[in-house]
């Protein structure tokens, strides 16, 4: 079979599944409408099975004549838009890049579409929210595997509608409603720059094909280096503050904790392991663009960089289960953009895809606990759980492991690759290395700190809660998504270590990107004992905070609260986020209310309103006046008769 008969499965698995359970969404049976919703997407993963299984084939067929530089299976569906000089195709493209995307969104989405049958059994609107998840894998798939930015912002824009519709599912509470309010606001504002960024670049190239955005950006290397005002600079910044709305960075970042007000099913696929990795996997797309303005890649740097410390910090004071893995994912992104923003792409992408396994797992354990703990998520009345929930606790654990980067977990090779390039690159500083080994330290702490207080030391549980381990339909993904936090990061073990393994074991991701990302011009050369020194301090610090936490908050200890005390005010900043939301609030939101409220009284009331009641009361008296000529009275018509009559004489004799 060819690849547009796959691609096709591919995409359009999900949306038969949306819209079967979409006729069907007054039935309150969650698990037929789970199983429908799931068995789409498992039909979608094995189509991407087969995509990826042609592609890695593709170069070895010798009889076709190919090299890995041509690794990519592109598929022209039909002509979408022709308007002068844009022409814009249906067409979707299965490359290095696509590839781990659609492995990471089909895969870990079936496995959430899985869980979330024993999650949702007992809603009542069980149909409508797989309903919902199927449009959005399907979005999620549109936008992976576009083949132009337009196709892209299709699939951009459709996952947007599918997070507001999710997180806001229970709309009857209204601060589930107002959370998806925010989602969907806070995300047309990097929106509208990601249109800006796509009108500047089809006048600056001529197309927003993402092959001939990729060789046009090389015909302004002569130019180099590009300043502020150019074209390409200036695109490439609006399509990152494009990115940073859907991938919640700073100065956007503020939607993506309150999204927790979703089910959490929803917070492992959607914000966790998916669509908030968007942003980074458009950057990667437009690898070559973004490496011809040295100035947007500065920006990204520092920006995610802030983004992994600061989210971390707020991660450290949280109480709310999902909250903590809200900012541990806000953090975690940041570290992927830093990774872009010093040219490490590949390095991007393997956190991406690490992360989303051990994320995905973290979240749908805290579902499995809030489950278990008749949906309570406040951390200070779990304790104890691992006996209770022993299948949660132990898959739990290796997400742990992995996030906070003890080898070999999959959380270890990626976050050290970051570091290890944000360090040694060109576009790297060691300043930023601090950074992010800093939010590293924190990440461990926090992570630790969750661990502990929910499933060891005493137990808090209050009385009446007797919590029990999830059926096999939420088990069984936290099994495989645990295996996968643990042996995932083996397919990007460096060079460093491979080359001292018995089997010589090559850096097997980065060698399969490696014709669809552009080389880092003096990024070919490294200390090895400069990189060993450098993975071990990240080691021993992670690990030796990881410890502190335990000693905190496994063991009964008055120091955390005594570090509070002392911290004081600094404490109450972090705890209350630093006050972002206020300061959004006072100085944009209710300045822009109160100014639409005072443009809607002096313009659209007194102005607009008044000019058209006037003259519509003019036209409608000067109506009533003419209809009160024609009364239809020929006494009256005779009298007009005569008054004309004698005026007209009059005139004539006076000019007589």
């Amino acid at each position: 079979m060819d690849a547009q008969f796959f691609l096709i499965v591919l995409l359009f698995s999900p949306l038969i599944g949306f819209l079967i359970n979409g006729f069907r969404y007054r039935h309150h049976s969650a698990n037929v409408a789970g199983i429908i919703a799931t068995a789409a997407a498992g039909l979608s993963f094995l189509a991407a099975l087969a995509l990826v299984f042609q592609l890695v084939n593709f170069a070895a067929d010798s009889q076709a004549g190919t090299s890995a530089v041509h690794r990519r299976l592109a598929v022209d569906l039909f002509q979408w838009l022709d308007v002068g000089l844009l022409k814009v195709s249906a067409s979707f493209v299965i490359d290095p890049i696509s590839a781990i995307m659609i492995l990471v969104v089909t895969g870990v989405g079936s496995l959430i579409h899985l869980f979330s049958i024993g999650y949702m059994h007992h809603d009542a609107g069980a149909a409508k929210y797989f309903a919902y998840l199927n449009l959005f894998l399907f979005n999620m798939l549109v936008l992976v595997t576009g083949e132009s930015l337009p196709v892209m912002f299709v699939g951009w824009e459709g996952v947007g509608l599918c997070s507001y519709l999710l997180i806001g599912f229970w709309f009857t509470d209204e601060q589930k409603a107002a959370a998806g309010m925010k989602a969907f606001i806070t995300n047309r504002i990097g929106d509208a720059a990601f249109v800006l960024g796509m009108f500047i670049l089809f006048f600056a190239i001529g197309s927003l094909s993402f092959q001939t955005l990729n060789e046009g950006a090389r015909r302004f290397a002569d130019e180099a280096p590009l300043g502020w005002l150019h074209p390409i600079t200036l695109a490439t910044l609006f399509l990152f503050i494009g990115a940073t709305g859907k991938s919640a960075q700073i100065p956007l970042y503020v939607w993506l904790p309150d999204a927790m007000a979703g089910p959490t099913p929803v917070s492992a696929l959607i914000h966790a392991a998916t669509m908030v990795t968007a942003g980074v996997y458009m950057i990667v797309r437009l690898n070559a663009l973004f490496m011809m303005a040295p100035l947007t890649m500065m920006i990204i740097a520092i920006v995610g960089a802030l983004t992994a410390v600061m989210a971390a910090s707020i991660g450290l004071t949280q109480w709310d289960i999902k909250k903590v893995l809200a900012y541990s994912t806000v953090s975690q992104l940041g570290y992927m953009f830093l990774a872009c923003g010093v040219g490490a792409f590949s390095a991007a992408m393997f956190h991406l895809m690490t992360h989303a396994f051990f994320k995905a797992l973290m979240f749908l354990g805290s579902g499995s606990v809030i489950h278990a703990m008749h949906e309570e998520q406040d951390i200070r009345k779990m304790g104890g759980l691992r006996k209770a929930l022993p299948i949660t606790h132990a898959t739990f654990v290796l997400g742990w492991l992995a996030i906070i980067g003890i080898p070999p977990f999959a959380g270890f090779f990626s976050k050290d690759e970051i570091l290890w390039k944000t360090f040694s690159s060109p576009l790297g500083h060691p300043l930023l290395w601090v950074v992010g080994a800093a939010g590293a330290m924190m990440t461990a702490f926090y992570m630790t700190r969750l661990v502990a207080l929910t499933f060891w030391g005493e137990s808090r549980v209050p009385k009446g809660v007797h919590p029990h381990e999830s059926p096999p339909t939420m088990t069984i993904p936290l099994g495989v998504l645990g295996v996968l936090s643990v042996v995932g990061g083996w397919l990007g073990i460096p060079h460093l270590i491979g080359s001292a393994m018995p089997f010589h074991t090559d850096n097997i991701l980065e060698s399969f990107l490696a014709h669809s990302i552009v080389p880092l011009p003096g990024g070919e050369s490294s200390d090895s004992s400069l990189e060993v020194g450098l993975m071990l301090t990240s080691v021993v610090l992670a690990s030796a905070m990881a410890g502190l936490a335990f000693l905190f908050y496994a063991k009964k200890s008055t120091a955390p609260a005594r570090i509070a005390e002392a911290l004081g005010g600094f404490y109450r900043l972090v705890y209350n986020k630093y006050f972002v939301d206020e300061a959004y609030f006072r100085a944009l939101i209710n300045p822009l209310m109160r100014a639409s409220q005072k443009l809607w009284y002096y313009v659209d009331v007194s102005l607009i309103d008044r000019t058209t009641y006037v003259l519509s009361d003019t036209i409608r008296g000067g109506g009533s006046f003419v209809r009160s000529l024609q009364s239809g009275n020929l006494q009256q018509y005779a009298l007009y008769i005569g008054l004309g009559v004698v005026t007209v004489l009059s005139i004539i004799l006076v000019r007589g």
